[in-house]
């Protein structure tokens, strides 16, 4: 048997089959193993049939048929899949040869798996994978991180079948160590859970408030889609919005519940833990949650009656425009905050990361590919010390700009009893994150009386102080308090 392939893929289902016929349209020189066989006879004699892909029975003749550093690379599902293949591969492998998982394993996961690998002499990558079946056979957003010394070895090879900007750049770029590039693809994912909600609030919006049919939706999508919110998920929507079948719009047929995989949740966790307040994404997911019990909300339906002030129908031509200020607010909104939260990662596990690269590598080929990614890479570019992007001069211009639209927006979903929470808690943080004083004072206040868990004063020098607020307590305190 010929050692003289460059990688190895495991799992053949969709994504796979997918990025393999990628690698090979680029000349690299694929062996694929599946862990029933039948599926990979079965690639090999269709989609891959008449290429310079080839597929073996056994990881043993999978690695044997790889040229060394060997590489092999895992779409597998997230958890265990992951440690038994791994478990699987460690006594066929030398030092030097390196693993790749490209599944969405969560990111403390790989963090584990490299240092236990590490400890074998074998490089091992984290790759997050954007772009659904379409980018993995067109042009994915890779994601890497994970051992560096990796990197160079792999390097050409992803860049090559990665998604390109219209600069010819490629949207694959080293991320970090050890977990970065599964940390940053769960951030990733976040996003895309918060701009989904946002655009189904839209929806809803039209819907309830204008009565406006699809064809009149797929049409206000189509008009955004050329501007500031110019981006794959709004292009998609007006898209699903015309869709007919048998003569239905198939968007009509569809359950209102939604579903979900764990990556949104898993971003909201780790924003808890990092103390990031990600509210936009963390409502995206609930939204998901809620729509989930719908036996549950057709009852209470039935029950319960909203006390709405204003049942006039709004006309969609004055409305589009301001609608599609609140979005592209939102959308500002989201972002910021996973860049925030990706900051706060660097800091607390040691990472350096590039976020103009980042915005760079979600440019092309991922789900939340949009225009306005090219401003917030111009933005880190410009300071690489960034605070915050709602302070870098484009983006406060477009939120000074869309406020009166988004304000009004909220305002009229509020007062109509529809539903905008992603929407109004994006308006709610932008609000809070520009004030220079917030009620929390009182917060402390509270938490000093019934706890003696103290307080800091304005004009202080970052000491703790307890009051006796009932003259009883005496002096003794809590401990101090991490903010």
């Amino acid at each position: 048997m010929n050692a003289d392939h460059d990688i190895a893929l495991i799992g053949l289902a969709v994504m796979g089959q997918n990025l393999v016929l990628n690698m090979n349209d680029h000349g690299i020189k694929v062996a694929v193993y599946n862990r029933t066989y039948a599926r990979t006879e079965e690639f090999l004699n269709g989609a891959a049939a008449n290429t310079n892909i080839s597929g073996v029975e056994t990881l043993e003749q999978l690695v044997a048929k790889l040229s060394t550093p060997r590489k092999v690379m895992m779409l597998v599902k997230a958890g265990e899949a992951v440690d038994a293949t791994i478990a699987q591969l460690l006594p066929l492998l030398d030092k030097g040869d390196i693993i790749i998982d490209g599944g969405n394993s969560y990111f403390p996961d790989t963090e584990r798996r490299a240092a236990m690998l590490a400890e074998q002499g074998l490089n091992y990558i984290g790759m997050g994978v954007s772009g659904g079946e379409e980018g993995a056979r067109n042009g994915p957003s890779l994601m890497p991180g994970g051992h560096k010394a990796a990197w160079p070895l792999v390097k050409d090879m992803f860049q090559s079948i990665a998604a390109k900007t219209d600069k010819g750049e490629p949207c694959c770029e080293w991320v970090g160590d050890n977990g970065a590039g599964h940390f940053v693809k769960m951030v990733h994912n976040g996003i895309e859970y918060g701009d989904m909600q946002l655009i189904c609030e839209a929806y809803h919006f039209m819907k309830s408030s204008m009565g406006a049919t699809n064809e009149q939706m797929h049409q206000a999508f189509a008009n955004w889609n050329k501007g500031n919110l110019d981006s794959y998920l709004i292009e998609i929507t007006a898209d699903i919005l015309a869709h007919k079948e048998n003569g239905e719009y198939v968007v009509d047929t569809i359950l209102d519940k939604a579903g979900q995989k764990g990556t949104g949740k898993w971003t909201g966790i780790n924003a808890l833990e990092l103390g990031v307040p990600l509210t936009l994404i963390g409502e995206a997911v609930f939204a998901r949650i809620l729509s989930s019990i719908k036996e549950e909300r057709v009852r209470a339906s039935k029950i319960i009656s909203g006390n709405t002030l204003s049942a006039d129908q709004l006309q969609l031509d004055e409305w589009e425009k301001p609608l599609g200020d609140a979005l592209f607010a939102s959308k500002i909104i989201s972002y910021a905050q996973g860049f925030m939260m990706m900051q706060a990662a660097a800091k607390e596990y040691g990472w350096a990361l590039n976020y103009g690269a980042i915005a760079q590598m979600w440019r092309g080929g991922c789900i939340i590919r949009s225009a306005f990614l090219d401003d917030i890479k111009a933005a880190f570019d410009k300071n690489e010390n960034l605070e915050n992007l709602l302070v870098a001069e484009y983006f406060n211009q477009h939120l000074q700009a869309a406020q009166i639209g988004w304000r009004k927006v909220i305002t009229a979903a509020v007062s109509r009893g529809i539903p905008t929470p992603a929407m109004s808690s994006a308006i709610a943080f932008f609000d809070g994150y520009r004030s220079d004083r917030l009620p929390a004072n009182l917060l402390q206040a509270q938490r000093d009386y019934f706890g003696a868990h103290t307080y800091q004063k304005v004009d202080g020098d970052g000491s703790f102080y307890h009051t006796d607020w009932i003259g009883s307590g005496g002096g003794v305190s809590s401990t101090t308090y991490s903010v």
